[in-house]
C-alpha cells in the first residue's frame, strides 16, 4: 500500500511528514534501549527481509494482489521503536531508487505503513501473549492475529488522511469500505507470512525475538524443604545470550536475496489493494508522476537489461543489499551512541528515574 504523489494534498502530506519525522526521532531514542551488540545487525537484516518479501505480491481477489507491510513482523522480532526505523529505511530506499511510493507522500507512507502497523500490531501481540499460555505456539498465534489486525488498521489510517486531505471528491464511506474490505484479505496473507517467519525464528533462536524475551523459558526450579521455588538468577544458564548470531544472519540474508532475486519473478502482476481501490473509486484522478521515475531501478527493474527475469532479479538483489547495508549501518550507529561513556550513564539514570 505505497501511496503515490497526488492522492493526498500538500498540507496534509506536510503534516504527515512532520508526524513521521517525530515518530522517527522518538524511535531513534527508543531503539537505543532495544538494540544490543547482537540485535543491531539483525535489525538491518529484518529491514532487508521486509524489502525482499514486499516484492512478492500475492493474489487476494480477482484482479487484485497484496504484499507484506512488515510492521508486525519487525515489531515482534526487533521491538516497536526499531521496527519503525526498519520500515522507514525500506520506504525511503523504495521511494528514492525504485519509484515505489511518492516522494512527497513519504511521510504518509511512513505513518500508515510504518507507525500505525507497528503500534497496532505490537499492542495486540503483547495483549495476547499476556493472556495466553507462554508457549511458542501461543506466541506464533498471537503474531498471526497481530499482523492480521494491523493491515486493515493501516487502511483505515489512510482513509482518515484521505478524508482530511484527499485530492478528489469521493464519498469517504465508499473509500473506507473498499479499503478496509480488500485489506482484510491482504491481512490474511500478511498474517500467514508473519506467523511462519516468527514461528521459524522461535524454533531456532527464541532469544532473538524481542516480543517474547524472557517470557517463553520457564524459570529453573529447585526443591527446598519439599517445595519448588525459582532458582536464583546466578544459577540459570546464561549461554543463549552469548550464542553467535553469525549463522542466523547469513541464513537470513541468503533467504532475502533468493526471495528478491528469484522468487519475486513469480509474484502477482495484479495491482495491489490501494491501486485497485484508487482505480475503482477515482482516487487516482490527480496522481502525479513519480519524482524518481527516471531512476535506473524504477519499477524494480534494471533499465539497461532487456531480459525481464534478469532485470527484476538483479534489481531485487541490489535492493536487498542496499537495505541491509544502510539498515545495519544506521542501527550500529544507534547502538554505538548508547555505548558512549558520556551518554550511557545519563540514559541509565533516566530509565531508573
Amino acid at each position: 500500500m505505497h501511496v503515490p504523489d497526488g492522492f493526498i494534498d500538500a498540507p496534509v502530506s506536510v503534516a504527515a511528514g512532520v508526524f513521521a519525522a517525530g515518530a522517527v526521532a522518538v524511535s531513534l531514542r527508543g531503539a537505543r534501549r532495544e538494540l544490543d551488540e547482537r540485535t543491531a545487525p539483525l535489525a538491518g537484516l529484518v529491514a532487508a527481509f521486509i524489502f525482499a518479501v514486499q516484492m512478492l505480491n500475492f493474489p487476494v481477489a480477482a484482479g487484485t494482489s497484496g504484499h507484506l507491510m512488515g510492521g508486525a513482523l519487525a515489531a515482534i522480532l526487533v521491538g516497536p521503536c526499531t521496527a519503525v526505523l526498519c520500515l522507514s529505511v525500506v520506504l525511503l530506499l523504495q521511494g528514492i531508487f525504485f519509484a515505489d511510493g511518492g516522494l512527497t507522500a513519504l511521510g504518509v507512507n511512513i505513518t500508515v505503513m510504518g507507525v500505525v502497523t507497528v503500534i497496532v500490531a505490537y499492542a495486540v501481540f503483547r495483549l495476547l501473549t499476556g493472556l495466553l499460555p507462554r508457549t511458542r505456539r501461543s506466541a506464533t498465534a498471537s503474531a498471526f492475529v497481530a499482523a492480521l489486525v494491523s493491515v486493515p488498521a493501516s487502511a483505515a489510517a489512510f482513509t482518515l488522511l484521505y478524508w482530511i486531505g484527499g485530492t478528489t471528491d469521493i464519498p469517504i464511506g465508499k473509500v473506507f469500505t473498499a479499503m478496509v474490505g480488500v485489506h482484510v484479505l491482504i491481512g490474511i496473507g500478511e498474517a500467514v507470512i508473519t506467523a511462519l517467519t516468527v514461528g521459524a525464528v522461535l524454533a531456532v533462536r527464541p532469544d532473538l525475538v524481542h516480543g517474547v524475551q524472557g517470557s517463553l523459558a520457564a524459570p529453573l526450579k529447585l526443591r527446598i524443604d519439599g517445595e519448588l521455588v525459582d532458582a536464583p538468577a546466578a544459577t540459570r544458564d546464561p549461554e543463549p545470550a552469548r550464542r553467535s548470531t553469525r549463522g542466523f544472519w547469513i541464513t537470513g540474508l541468503v533467504s532475502a536475496l533468493l526471495l528478491a532475486g528469484f522468487v519475486s519473478f513469480y509474484a502477482s502482476a495484479d495491482p495491489d489493494g490501494l491501486e485497485r481501490v484508487a482505480a475503482d473509486q477515482g482516487i487516482d484522478e490527480k496522481v502525479a508522476e513519480h519524482g524518481a521515475a527516471d531512476s535506473p531501478l524504477a519499477d524494480y527493474g534494471v533499465g539497461d537489461i532487456a531480459n525481464a527475469r534478469l532485470s527484476g532479479g538483479l534489481a531485487g538483489v541490489i535492493g536487498v543489499s542496499a537495505t541491509v547495508v544502510v539498515g545495519t549501518g544506521v542501527f550500529w550507529v544507534i547502538r554505538r551512541r548508547e555505548e558512549e561513556p558520556g551518554d550511557a550513564p545519563h540514559d541509565r539514570d533516566h530509565e531508573n528515574a
